[in-house]
């Protein structure tokens, strides 16, 4: 533990220099909700898959707030209608009162708070009032269209054992998360993949003896920026991903519409990636290499040898491995980006990890960026490069339903 802790240690000091300090840039009030949005999910301690679900209803009701007063793109089944003049700053923050309080209705405070810092900036009362007016209809009309899709299904799980014989006696996360209606698929097994590789292969005991290698506490291969890097992609709430997009958002020239739909193209597909992906978990239910590793003398396989000590970097979450979950969800941010800004666009992304002290990351590519969480899930000792790898096409493969959807690629 003490090795742990000062690897821990030295690394978040690497970050700390590894961290760009970019220019403060002027939000509209899409990205400056988003961002209060997401600090006020997190502070509700609701967990990093209700949070994606909150986050998804709150985005797609303040996109059919905003095109209901733009009319910038065609309306949807909603057909929400916007009195002239109606403010949209006023829609956005009525859109996301309404849609966060019931969610989340702890952090009232908060939300009330930042509801009446908004409209106090607005000073036509008439465009005041029919902004809320649109807006509260907007979330009144997401949250009724999301009321019924499974979130509160009961965890139902029975544990892998024989009668007599101990097991560990604590829950997995989220095994009912498949169970609830997508946004964008037509069902959570879609985009489900083929098993993971055979325990006997080669392919199998080159991603064992990777994370093996890499992915352990007291690792001496694994570098200093490879332990920062993982330490920084511990973090599992959503703003780390909004981060990104909000470097595509607070771009000059963006427009508000635009930027509306971006996130909730965004958040469903994310939200629609961990459908997916928890399908996948608890259908193959794949074992961890924290397992793998101090079992590794039962997988036939003589290229793979056990250690009954080895312990990952981080800790090991409670759901099983394949495929990775952060990787499908980077995935599906990043191909949803590159619809938006197109193949050749190279802005700077940036985002901030509280998990590693508030620091911030930056990437001149969606590609590096995409690429940089499958290497981190590997360098923190919770995943196989496979999983990484399938975790990305399978985000690329449901942000192309969110790209349909929204129309990405034709403006």
């Amino acid at each position: 533990m003490k090795i742990f802790l000062t690897i821990r240690n030295s690394c978040l000091l690497t970050l700390v220099f590894l961290s760009i300090q970019t220019p403060v840039a002027k939000a509209d009030a899409v990205s400056d909700w988003n961002k209060r949005a997401g600090d006020i999910v997190v502070d509700a301690n609701i967990g990093p898959l209700p949070a994606e679900r909150a986050l998804a209803i709150v985005q797609t009701s303040v996109y059919e707030a905003v095109n209901a007063i733009t009319r910038r793109y065609p309306v949807t089944d909603l057909n929400l209608q916007a009195a002239a003049g109606a403010s949209i700053d006023a829609a956005i923050a009525a859109a996301n009162r309404i849609a966060l309080t019931q969610l989340v209705p702890n952090q009232e405070t908060a939300i009330e708070q930042a509801y009446r810092d908004a409209l106090n900036a607005v000073s036509e009362e008439s465009a005041k009032q029919a902004g809320i007016a649109v807006g509260e209809k907007a979330a009144h009309a997401v949250l009724a269209m999301r009321a019924d899709d499974g979130a509160s299904e009961k965890i139902s799980y029975r544990p892998f054992t024989r009668a007599g014989v101990y097991v560990p006696t604590v829950i997995p996360e989220a095994p009912q998360w498949a169970k609830r209606k997508p946004w964008l698929m037509t069902i959570a097994a879609q985009f489900r993949p083929a098993p993971p590789p055979d325990l006997t292969s080669e392919h199998w005991a080159r991603d064992f003896n990777e994370v093996k290698m890499l992915g352990r506490s007291d690792s001496q291969t694994r570098t200093a920026e490879q332990t920062a890097i993982a330490l920084f992609w511990e973090e599992v709430m959503p703003p780390i991903y909004h981060g990104i997009v909000r470097s595509i958002t607070m771009q000059p020239g963006r427009e508000i519409t635009q930027n509306a739909r971006l996130f909730a193209a965004v958040t469903q597909a994310v939200d629609d990636g961990l459908i997916a992906v928890f399908d996948a978990k608890y259908h193959y239910a794949f074992w961890r290499p924290v397992t793998a590793i101090r079992n590794g003398d039962i997988d036939d396989n003589d290229a793979t040898e056990s250690d009954d000590s080895w312990t990952p970097l981080i800790n090991t979450p409670m759901h099983p491995e394949y495929p990775c979950a952060h990787c499908i969800v980077s995935a599906a941010v990043g191909t949803v980006l590159q619809a938006e800004i197109g193949d050749n666009a190279t802005p700077e992304l940036t985002t901030i990890s509280q998990a590693a002290g508030n620091l911030s990351r930056s990437w001149q590519s969606i590609d590096e960026f995409m690429q940089e969480v499958v290497n981190a899930r590997i360098y923190d000792g919770v995943h196989y490069r496979n999983s990484g790898e399938v975790g990305s096409q399978m985000g690329r493969q449901v942000a192309q339903l969110a790209i349909k959807k929204y129309q990405l690629n034709q403006d």
